[in-house]
């Protein structure tokens, strides 16, 4: 049969689709409704008179004809979208659309404040950054990248730092510290009230501390447990207990007095973060223009 211009543009749908699996994540990563993806897929079994997906109210799987057709097609759909990707080199502003898949923390401390530069220079590029702990398969769910701190990333990716190494302290407000004291060493935590943290595969962070040779990780007594570190700091400003963090989320407060550092003389040093991509990809002009900038302001030093 000859393929028409529908049936290329309902090629790279099912292929979207075929990979993630889900209707929604293909959705997100195209940047069109799952409604409209459903109907168009129907569409194009129709033209083919065969059925490429088993749908089910919680899955979508390929029927054998599926698996043969993304089998087939999906490495020219990917050649294609490299040489379009490659036209960027010609264009007076480069365009495109990046998926990121961002630490909260990196999202706040390192991407926010590149981004007003960013938008100023590359206009045409649009940025879809997803802020979350969660630890994701980043290329089964549609992102370009990711950026996470550097002992987090997955083996199989290419990764580059973006920022220097990142100290790690404990903070109270004034008001808790006055109530209940000052720890001198880790292990006094037992007797505090804690905000323990939750990491993206779901375990509970025992919070490390180094002093010369000695090394101890600590499991705080769980009064409150969050899996971002911004839900803690509101509730520490307002004296609900300790909190281990990285030092530049909590720098600004503890300049104004809002917060007090204990146990200093015990802070560890943690990997900085980095960005992360597949090696199967190339990579996007937007987000390489996007690693230069970070690399240039330098939010976190490098």
């Amino acid at each position: 049969m000859q393929m028409n211009r529908a049936d290329m543009a309902d090629l790279i749908y099912f292929c979207a689709i075929a990979r993630h699996q889900s209707f929604s994540r293909a959705a997100i990563e195209l940047g069109v409704s799952a409604s409209a993806l459903s109907h168009a897929l129907k569409g194009f079994e129709a033209r083919l008179g065969v059925r490429l997906l088993n749908r089910t109210t919680k899955s979508v799987t390929l029927t054998e004809a599926g698996k043969t057709l993304a089998q087939t097609v999906q490495s020219p759909i990917e050649t294609i979208d490299s040489a379009l990707e490659k036209l960027n080199l010609f264009r007076d502003t480069p365009a495109g659309r990046i998926r990121l898949n961002v630490a909260v923390e990196a999202s706040t401390l390192l991407l926010a404040p590149i981004l007003p530069d960013f938008v100023d220079l590359y206009p045409d590029v649009e940025l879809d950054i997803v802020a979350t702990n969660r630890i994701v398969d980043m290329t089964e769910e549609g992102f370009d990248a990711g950026i996470r701190y550097g002992g987090t990333i997955p083996e199989d990716m290419i990764a580059q730092r973006l920022s220097a190494d990142i100290r790690w302290v404990v903070a109270g407000s004034p008001e808790y510290l006055d109530r209940f004291g000052t720890p001198l060493h880790p292990n006094d935590l037992d007797k505090h009230r804690c905000v323990s943290n939750r990491l993206g595969d779901n375990r509970i962070y025992r919070w490390e501390f180094d002093r010369g040779d000695e090394s101890l990780a600590i499991k705080v007594p769980p009064l409150i447990t969050v899996d971002q570190a911004e839900t803690g700091l509101v509730a520490v400003l307002k004296g609900v207990g300790l909190m281990y963090y990285p030092e530049p989320l909590i720098a600004k407060y503890v300049k104004e007095g809002s917060l007090r550092l204990v146990l200093t003389d015990w802070a560890s040093m943690g990997s900085g973060f980095h960005i992360y991509y597949s090696s199967r990809r190339q990579l996007p002009t937007g987000l390489r223009l996007l690693i230069d900038l970070i690399r240039k302001i330098q939010p976190l030093g490098l």
